[in-house]
């Protein structure tokens, strides 16, 4: 946030009034000093994450060693209104997850523990007020060459049903990735088409301390998963984020963040039957939005 201080002319009098004899200004108004914010056209988040397995739309990446996930989002905003179209942004995000296993990796890498660099620049629209359209290219670089570059479209559509369900919504989203060039998270095709359903139900906040409870499904066609097969993955878990109050409000609002996810994968996933389907994955982290 900005803070301008506009001094007007009448204010400038008033000053000078306490600074110079009083008969020379007399009879003048004296008018206060007004301080406006401004709201930033620019807004972001950026934190780490710490996670026990590393499982990419149902596919297992890893699930040894320490596995790290930093990131860092940026949004733009181009447009806000009251009509049909409330809001334009612009994104641009980049992930990226670190392996200690050095996972893939040949022994020649130059970045053995860098298993995945992702960017993902595109835009969302706001409409109706609750609904929101995100168009996005996401694409999947290996700095420790562990795997081709793949390249992607990302289509998300996320309904923020509160009006309707108050504390009980369930902020439903659909998702739709589509392969361009290489092989996307399966490993298996290299032009297919990936579905997703979700919900994340919140409980309301108690104190600094949020929690919600993300569902969610992913499907394939086209290969998208191995054998053809249609049904990729079910997951569901919680996830609590707790407010560091004692982080001054100027570097950002800043949270840690704790989770489990269960995941049931389908039998295409499994790494040829040497995995168990039912897989439990812990997380935690800390961020900040701004």
């Amino acid at each position: 946030m900005a803070h301008i201080k506009n001094l007007t002319l009448g204010a400038g009098l008033a000053l000078a009034g306490v600074l110079l004899p009083g008969s020379l200004f007399a009879g003048t108004e004296s008018k206060a000093v007004v301080e406006t914010t401004t709201k930033s056209i620019i807004t972001g988040d950026l934190g780490v994450n710490f996670v026990s397995e590393y499982i990419s739309r149902g596919a297992m990446q890893e699930n040894k060693g320490v596995i790290a996930q930093p990131y860092a989002d940026l949004y733009f905003s181009l447009y806000e209104g009251e009509g049909f179209v409330n809001k334009v942004a612009l994104n641009l995000g980049v992930w990226s997850s670190f392996h200690s296993t050095h996972t893939l990796a040949p022994s020649n890498a130059r970045f053995p523990a860098w298993y995945e660099f992702d960017y993902t620049p595109g835009v969302s629209v706001t409409f109706a007020k609750n609904y929101t359209f995100t168009a996005s290219y996401f694409e999947f670089d290996s700095p420790s060459d562990a795997f081709d570059a793949s390249r992607n479209i990302n289509l998300n559509l996320a309904y923020n049903d509160t009006d309707i369900l108050g504390a009980f919504a369930l902020h439903p989203h659909v998702a739709y990735l589509r392969e361009l060039d290489g092989v996307a998270a399966t490993g298996v095709g290299s032009s297919g088409n990936y579905y997703e359903l979700g919900v994340a139900p919140a409980l309301p906040a108690y104190g600094p301390v949020t929690i919600t409870f993300p569902v969610t499904a992913g499907f394939g066609s086209n290969h998208f998963y191995a054998e053809n097969k249609a049904f990729g993955y079910a997951s569901g878990g919680v996830n609590a984020s707790i407010a560091l109050a004692c982080i001054p409000a100027q570097y950002g609002t800043w949270a840690v963040n704790l989770g489990a996810t269960y995941y049931y994968l389908a039998d295409q996933n499994t790494a040829g039957g040497d995995l168990d389907n039912n897989r439990f994955v812990f997380s935690g982290g800390i961020g900040a939005t701004f």
